[in-house]
């Protein structure tokens, strides 16, 4: 977007976790979690870890304008099984967003495949011949009297935009989506979508973990 200028936030990583082999850290929201294409772009979440972690490794990424956890792995052999579990869709992904208008049924899926929207990237959009199969699980949490509604996203696989696409294709978009959404719903403040919680098994051993960041919304 041409209007769009990168003003991150001052604040220091907020870790979740560490230990030897991972770190889990809460993303706030208008912070790249890796460097975009040029100087102005450097700053970003893996840069200012690795100025306490060296050895950071990256496993996944959030949207710029999307908080919330995200794990990094601190050794390479961490790195390959955190990534295998993403691959394999063995990590459950929780997230809370906030839609315009109300949702009705109070749960549901989405099953419509994605791709990019090559004209004007970096928008996705659904492509029944194109696009990769992208699902999306979700349940509403309550119904606001201001219109809107705040509802749980579980997506089932990982699709760049995936829940910003979906949310919109239901006629629902994510408030404050300046890519997705139309009119006064991209009125917002910031992306009102957050990474609640991801729950991931622990490269050393196996044991499962979740770990959850507070919704700042």
């Amino acid at each position: 977007m041409t209007d769009f200028v990168y003003a991150p936030p001052e604040t220091a990583p907020e870790i979740l976790h560490a230990d030897a082999q991972v770190l889990v850290v809460n993303k706030p929201a208008g912070l790249l979690s890796v460097p975009g294409k040029g100087e102005h772009l450097a700053d970003c979440l893996i840069a200012r870890l690795r100025r306490l972690y060296p050895e950071v490794l990256l496993v996944h990424r959030l949207d710029l304008d999307t908080s919330g956890v995200m794990v990094f792995a601190l050794t390479p052999l961490a790195q390959r099984h955190l990534g295998w579990q993403f691959e394999e869709r063995v990590t459950k992904k929780v997230y809370v967003a906030r839609l315009w208008g109300h949702l009705a049924p109070s749960a549901g899926r989405v099953d419509l495949p994605l791709c990019v929207d090559w004209p004007n990237r970096p928008r996705q959009h659904v492509n029944h011949e194109k696009g990769r199969p992208a699902q999306t699980d979700w349940r509403v949490v309550r119904l606001e009297p201001d219109g809107t509604t705040r509802v749980r996203l579980m997506p089932l696989t990982g699709r760049s935009h995936q829940l910003r696409v979906h949310m919109a294709e239901l006629g629902h978009p994510i408030l404050g989506d300046r890519l997705y959404a139309q009119g006064p719903a991209r009125d917002f403040p910031r992306l009102m979508l957050h990474a609640e919680s991801l729950r991931f098994r622990h490269p050393e051993g196996g044991k499962a973990q979740t770990y959850c960041a507070p919704v700042p919304f």
